[in-house]
């Protein structure tokens, strides 16, 4: 089989009338493929123009010209590529034809880029004549491949990231759940020890002293004048001594139930709850007190939110007594445009940012549970040696408290 390219592809001129007849000459000039035929010594016997300006030449440039030698060369690292381990070739030595994407052709300015090419072999009456060979340029394809691996790689980075956070943040609920229900056992029996010691031993004073008194009663008869006016004067005594007693066991009933939960915040609601708990917090600690409160006349909020205010609140002034070793507190509480904004702020030892955020740092990781659950958010700011400010922000809700 003949091909007589430089006829076909030469440089630039009309075409003639019967160019029209030659329908392969006109396919192959008007390709955007490159494509090229070798013989059997490798030699370009016809190239179309975007073949030859894919390599940087002109198509009669190339004709006669090794093909390997020309743009097959070297291979992408620039390393030499013997001829005789070329696919292209072997097309046609060995009857191989190929498809290969992961190599490179050169240009005539000594610049590669990366190819993909397929070689077949041209066979006439039963022999091997040649090679038939196209590329392309897949420059962009490369490019559009590599943003996608990029992408792709920069999206599994971000799911192992979330990934991580969510199970850091699930084992953080597990611990905050375990130390929860620790806490909550640790004060049922507190709670349990006080009724026991507290008021079960008044109880039981309170039982000795009236069987003494009926005793005595049983004895009334018995005595003399004397002794009767001595007896009663004993009686008076421990009357009194028992309504010592039952003040002394309602005094602490009532403390036990302000700890369940405190009166006030149901009676006179949440701003004065919050000022009630701070003198408290002060005159047991013995520091001094900056109070700053300016609420307007904002509502109080609905009860499960008045709680989680009291609740966060408390654990911040407890905070500050086992940790702080201040000599003086201050507190802010703002309602402004509908956010409360309530701070603590002690003059005490302070902590490095860490401390607040470690895995048993459990009093932090319930206050910031509550706020989150009702859309606010605890901030701490701290500085070793220069106190500690704690700050709560969250939003009331615009209706009537429940």
């Amino acid at each position: 089989m003949q091909i007589h390219a430089p006829a076909l592809f030469s440089r630039a001129q009309a075409p003639p009338a019967d160019a029209w007849r030659d329908p392969l000459a006109l396919l192959l000039a008007s390709t955007g493929e490159g494509i090229y035929g070798v013989d059997l010594d490798g030699l370009c016997v016809f190239i179309n123009p975007a073949g030859a300006r894919l390599i940087g030449y002109e198509p009669d440039e190339v004709l006669g010209r090794n093909m390997h030698e020309l743009t097959h060369h070297a291979r992408a690292d620039g390393s030499s590529y013997p001829e005789a381990e070329c696919p292209i070739f072997n097309a046609f030595r060995q009857g191989l034809p190929c498809r290969i994407d992961s190599e490179v052709f050169w240009r005539r300015d000594g610049t590669a880029f990366p190819v993909e090419y397929s070689s077949h072999p041209i066979v006439d009456q039963g022999q091997v004549r040649g090679a038939v060979v196209t590329f392309v340029d897949i420059t962009e394809r490369r490019r559009a491949a590599d943003a996608l691996q990029h992408a792709k790689d920069r999206l599994e980075d971000r799911v192992r990231e979330r990934t991580l956070a969510l199970e850091t943040a699930l084992k953080q609920v597990r611990e905050l759940a375990a130390r929860s229900e620790s806490v909550r056992e640790e004060e049922r029996t507190r709670i349990a020890r006080e009724v026991h010691d507290e008021l079960g031993s008044l109880l039981v004073a309170l039982k000795m002293d009236v069987n003494w008194m009926d005793r005595r009663l049983s004895e009334q008869q018995q005595r003399s004048p004397e002794a009767a006016e001595d007896m009663r004067g004993r009686m008076r005594c421990k009357c009194q001594n028992m309504s010592r007693l039952i003040e002394t066991a309602v005094d602490n009933v009532g403390r036990i139930i302000t700890d369940l939960r405190p009166s006030i915040l149901d009676h006179q609601g949440l701003w004065a709850a919050l000022e009630w708990q701070a003198q408290e917090f002060v005159q047991s600690a013995e520091l001094a007190l900056d109070w700053c409160m300016d609420v307007g006349d904002a509502p109080d909020p609905p009860e499960p939110l008045a709680m989680a205010v009291f609740r966060i609140f408390q654990e911040m002034l407890s905070n500050v007594g086992r940790h702080a070793h201040a000599r003086r507190l201050e507190v802010q509480i703002v309602v402004q445009a509908g956010v409360l904004r309530l701070s603590v702020q002690d003059d005490g030892r302070g902590a490095p940012a860490q401390a607040f955020e470690a895995a048993d740092a459990y009093g932090v990781m319930g206050m910031r549970e509550r706020a989150r659950h009702f859309g606010g958010e605890v901030d701490i700011h701290s500085t070793p040696g220069l106190g500690t400010r704690m700050r709560l922000t969250i939003t009331l809700p615009s209706g009537e408290p429940a």
